[in-house]
């Protein structure tokens, strides 16, 4: 695997941190465009109360009024969890060129775990993708955050 993926999935990663620290889903994305970060995001559902606060749809915001432009075409995406059908959406329709996640997601996944969306040729943009980049670190920030907060529920029932 090649060292910038990983270098960039770390930034990512470092996104889904702070959704962790303020007690959202951890989950963090950010957009490249020549070797530059221009987009960075991690989910604020909670905190916003608004739907659409995810990793990647906050982060392709962001690039899209960086670069003055809804067309992405020659940026990647780099998240560290398989993105759902609403990002998977908004990935396709500004034209992202690839998209590097970390962990599988089994349960909402619409890049290859419940649906293949990127590949699907009855579209007009396909998206190249490639899966388990640092898998472990990605997937264990997600697995020690629910952990907590079913522990949170169990201690809250026990009251």
């Amino acid at each position: 695997m090649d060292n910038s993926a990983e270098k960039y999935m770390q930034e990512a990663l470092f996104e889904a941190k702070k959704a962790y620290l303020i007690d959202e889903v951890p989950i963090g994305a950010i957009v490249v465009h020549n070797g530059k970060i221009i987009g960075r995001g991690h989910n604020l559902r909670e905190h916003s109360n608004v739907a659409m606060d995810h990793a990647e749809v906050i982060a392709i915001d962001e690039a899209c009024r960086y670069l003055g432009s809804w067309r992405l075409e020659d940026c990647d995406l780099y998240v560290t969890i398989e993105p759902c059908l609403m990002c998977a959406g908004t990935i396709i329709n500004s034209r992202i060129k690839r998209v590097f996640y970390g962990a599988d997601d089994t349960k909402a996944g619409a890049a290859k775990s419940l649906y293949q969306v990127f590949a699907d040729d009855r579209l007009n943009h396909q998206v190249e993708l490639q899966s388990g980049i640092i898998n472990t670190e990605c997937s264990n920030i997600m697995k020690s955050f629910f952990k907590m907060k079913r522990k949170k529920r169990k201690e809250q029932r026990k009251k």
